[in-house]
């Protein structure tokens, strides 16, 4: 089995969009990439450099991070989507998910950079 797992047509992004400041196309959660309708290529590479970040930081402390770059961008921007946006792991999937060779040639921890 080849990971992460994509699933399309899903409602999680739908559910979780009533939750967040943005409205959710996709998302990576484990080995698990739920879409709200069909993906294409770059957002199956966006989600999977989500993934690959996961995994080097062995998931949870990747969520853990996620969530406090998110809390510290909220506070210093006064704004959710811009704290989503300026988020290092969003800024890092978002630079490179056109990049077709990106996730071949991307090194561990690469989200770093961003910080």
């Amino acid at each position: 089995m080849k990971f992460p797992i994509f699933i399309e047509n899903s409602k999680v992004p739908v559910i979780l969009s009533a939750i967040t400041p943005i409205d959710i196309w996709a998302i990576s959660f484990g080995v698990w990439v739920w879409c709200r309708g069909k993906m294409n290529e770059e957002t199956r590479r966006h989600e999977a450099i989500h993934f690959w970040q996961q995994v080097e930081l062995l998931f949870v402390f990747q969520w853990i991070l996620y969530g406090l770059f998110w809390l510290i961008g909220r506070i210093r921007f006064k704004d959710g989507v811009l704290a989503y946006y300026q988020n290092p792991f969003e800024i890092e999937a978002y630079e490179n998910d056109k990049d077709v060779d990106y996730l071949d040639n991307r090194g561990w921890y690469s989200w770093r950079k961003y910080v």
